[in-house]
């Protein structure tokens, strides 16, 4: 556990060290209880008519962090909302989380307040794997933050861009439809596990995306060795999202960061460093195919010839950020699906028997998207049922403000728990069933995008939601209207996730039957 971790460390500091680092600690310990005094008082003396923020009991110094040690903190979070209200605040060692749990407290937080929690704030590990917030996703809200989503926009992501990179998505589906025909015609009876296949179909379109090109290996001279394309994708993709969940415990107590936790600090660095090696030899690679004449539709591309006052590193992290970005959050939505689908066959008749009365023998394409409800349907409530993010990263209160009628003085931190909206009982009835019909009453138009609050809204709205829709939508039509699917025995149990994400912790394996 990160907090036993954490308590052990601190231990062990105060023993081995002198006097001197007991009197820090304890004076840092009663400026830490100072501070909160204040907060209180501060908090009572601005809320006028306001009602008081309810508080969720912890213990003294550690706050809540023991009873969020199994790591779902937004499974927590939801508990905690039925009992405390949507908002309400919790202590993470020395922090002052706000935790919002509905949609109206959280669209309010995202448009309304926006100005005054803008700030994000990350860990340990999310500044050193972000180079200190240079990412769309993780950047404050300033001239940086709207210059690159602006870029990105122009280049990958936005209406324009996702048709001229029309071809690498159907690209996509054609790679995964042949893949798994193949396998049906060569291993009938054998299961198939779609996330491999998905997995690297998603991690190829990135490339194409960030460099205009698929790359199978490279020599990486910062690490002296070649790395193979699934290396790569460790490098780039798995290692991050495990290091970016990682929890440094000197977070939650800033006033003690003067005590040594190297084991955590060098296996971040060492992970950072390869990555940057890699991104390194890739761009390297492609400046090679520019200089040659060779001009290709790709963010790189753009980066070079327009973007001339990012850095270098600036670069070579907005890269990095649409290579893991664009191969992970499609990934599960797309799985999540799939595995609903298979274990549901009436359901799954039913997408079916939609798309034959649109399509007929005509392959389903991204054209017939706003025809198809039901499959729209299908997606959305995938999204709400299995939030790809459960939570947003941590943003900054920098003057006071208010939420859900509740007085939010700066200085604390916003939690956002899309998870916790998706599953309130006020709103969805059932909401723990995965039930595509409940987007089917007409209140919604079809081709909404933001139906549930998994991309967010506002003006830090996620900049990939349309190029994920498309993508999932016709991958997941096209794999109906081709084959029956049905769990492999015993799979219908496998429904934990993967720590702090909703990363399918077992991944899908399917009976396939190839349909007339």
């Amino acid at each position: 556990m990160a907090l036993t971790e954490a308590i052990l460390n601190l231990v062990q500091a105060m023993a081995l060290g002198t006097a001197v680092a007991l009197v820090v600690a304890l004076v840092g310990i009663s400026i830490w209880f100072i501070r909160g005094y204040v907060n209180d008082n501060k908090k009572k003396q601005h809320s006028n008519d306001l009602p008081n923020l309810p508080e969720v009991p912890g213990w003294p110094v550690i706050g809540n962090l023991l009873q969020l040690k199994e790591k779902k903190p937004h499974k927590t979070f939801s508990k905690w909302a039925e009992i405390y209200g949507p908002v309400y605040s919790i202590k993470t060692g020395a922090n002052t989380v706000v935790v919002l749990n509905s949609n109206d407290v959280v669209k309010e937080a995202m448009v309304t307040r926006f100005s005054s929690i803008s700030t994000r704030k990350l860990t340990k590990a999310l500044k050193i794997l972000t180079f200190d917030k240079c990412m769309v996703a993780t950047s404050d809200y300033d001239e940086f933050h709207k210059t690159v989503k602006r870029n990105i926009l122009t280049t990958i992501l936005g209406p324009n861009a996702q048709k001229r990179h029309r071809g690498h998505r159907d690209i996509l589906i054609e790679n995964t439809s042949e893949y798994l025909h193949a396998h049906v015609k060569n291993c009938p009876l054998e299961a198939v596990k779609f996330r491999t296949i998905c997995e690297s179909e998603l991690f190829g379109l990135a490339l194409k995306e960030a460099l205009g090109k698929v790359v199978e290996s490279i020599y990486v001279e910062g690490l002296g060795i070649t790395l193979s394309r699934e290396e790569i994708f460790k490098v780039l993709v798995i290692d991050p999202m495990a290091g970016a969940i990682d929890v440094d415990w000197r977070d939650f107590f800033p006033f003690l960061r003067w005590i040594p936790n190297r084991g955590f600090e060098i296996k971040i660095e060492q992970m950072d460093l390869r990555r940057q090696a890699v991104m390194k030899a890739l761009m390297s690679k492609q400046r090679q195919r520019i200089a040659s004449g060779e001009e290709v539709d790709c963010y790189l591309d753009y980066l070079l010839s327009e973007a001339k006052t990012l850095s270098e590193k600036q670069i070579r992290m907005l890269l990095w950020e649409v290579i893991i970005e664009s191969s992970d959050t499609t990934l599960v939505t797309t799985e999540w699906a799939m595995y609903e689908l298979a274990k549901d066959p009436m359901r799954q008749d039913r997408l079916y028997q939609e798309i034959k009365s649109v399509c007929g023998s005509n392959r389903i394409t991204e054209e017939n998207l706003s025809q198809l409800p039901y499959l729209s349907a299908v997606f959305h409530e995938t999204l709400r049922n299995h939030t790809p993010v459960p939570l947003v990263p941590l943003r900054y209160v920098h003057q006071d403000t208010q939420l859900g009628g509740y007085y939010i003085p700066a200085g604390s931190e916003i939690a956002i728990n899309i998870y916790g909206c998706n599953m309130d009982k006020k709103l969805w009835e059932n909401p723990e069933d995965w039930n595509p019909e409940r987007f089917l009453d007409g209140k919604y138009d079809q081709m909404e995008l933001h139906k549930t609050m998994a991309f967010g809204g506002g003006k830090r709205v996620c900049a990939g939601a349309l190029q994920a829709m498309l993508i999932s939508c016709t991958a997941i039509g096209r794999l109906v209207q081709e084959f029956e699917w049905r769990l492999r025995d015993g799979e219908e149990e496998n429904v934990d996730n993967l720590l702090l994400t909703t990363h399918k912790l077992h991944p899908m394996e399917a009976i396939l039957k190839p349909r007339n």
